[in-house]
């Protein structure tokens, strides 16, 4: 297994300190990083700013800092613009797909990361999963053109969790699809990590890694002057190894599995101690060093 940096963790998407793509590529290499998964939309690897030539570029300033790129990560939602069927959102994320393909192709990468669906209400269940599953295996078919591999995260709603997963990716049946299973989303789901991970490990080539307290959250009622529990927990992005993700149990299913593909660690939500580039740098140094252990535990 190879560790990675997906550049995210440096998007400012969460009130954390925000850098170029140029700048995050040069901070994973000073962390320590081997490789990267580069965020597939602004403020970086953006289709609408980076031209063949500018890929080319970039290209050759990663070659430079010595660093692989593990994947490029798309950011999809197919059961998006149910309300306006008459738009054609499902071929504009491919057409960004296709791009973001070509764009791999040129930063030696073989995997372009895509999600599923959300869940809406604007159509049955089993419509939505079957729109998912022709615009996966669709995408898996343009990616080939190019060499690279599309790998579905387990994160939008449409076969999120591990039992859905596997069917999902069967219904897809393309040879060009893999799994990339995360331990976070099942760990919310209390399913067996082990199990899973053990299971999925031979369709794997990559997981993204991150750890997580929970905030039990409460409501104060002012007619009784009592806490109402609410349903769901609140998250706090904490280094790996402090949360509350069985990762030692997650990490020896994918040995015993045979995963031997990159472990993408990432920075996406409000992180405990703030968004300081200090904070940032040192959560990102103690995660690699909990990452290498499990690897070879």
């Amino acid at each position: 297994m190879v560790p990675a940096l997906f550049t995210v963790s440096f998007a400012g998407l969460w009130g954390q300190q925000k850098l170029t793509l140029g700048e995050s590529l040069a901070k994973a290499k000073e962390l320590g990083y081997p490789a990267v998964e580069i965020m597939g939309k602004r403020p970086h690897l953006s289709i609408l700013d980076y031209t063949l030539d500018d890929v080319r570029e970039l290209k050759g300033d990663i070659e430079r800092l010595g660093l692989k790129v593990a994947s490029v990560a798309a950011y999809t939602n197919f059961t998006g613009g149910l309300e306006s069927r008459e738009v054609p959102f499902v071929e504009v994320q491919l057409a960004y797909v296709r791009r973001l393909s070509e764009f791999a192709q040129l930063l030696g990468s073989r995997i372009v990361r895509i999600f599923t669906g959300y869940f809406s209400p604007l159509l049955p269940y089993n419509a939505q999963w079957n729109l998912c599953v022709e615009a996966v295996r669709e995408a898996a078919s343009i990616a080939s053109n190019y060499g690279v591999t599309i790998g579905v995260q387990n994160h939008h709603d449409i076969g999120v969790s591990a039992e859905s997963y596997e069917d999902f990716l069967d219904d897809v049946g393309h040879p060009n699809c893999k799994a990339m299973f995360d331990a976070w989303s099942i760990a919310l789901h209390e399913s067996d990590l082990y199990y899973w991970a053990r299971k999925l490990a031979p369709r794997m080539v990559q997981t993204t890694v991150a750890d997580y307290v929970r905030h039990p959250r409460w409501h104060l009622n002012a007619d009784t002057s009592n806490y109402l529990r609410l349903a769901e927990d609140g998250l706090r992005a904490v280094p790996m190894g402090e949360g509350f993700i069985d990762y030692a149990s997650f990490f020896r299913g994918l040995r015993e599995g045979g995963f031997d593909g990159f472990v993408s660690y990432e920075m996406c939500w409000p992180l405990r101690g703030g968004g300081s580039q200090e904070n940032l740098d040192r959560t990102a140094r103690k995660s690699l060093e909990v990452i290498q252990k499990l690897i070879v535990a």
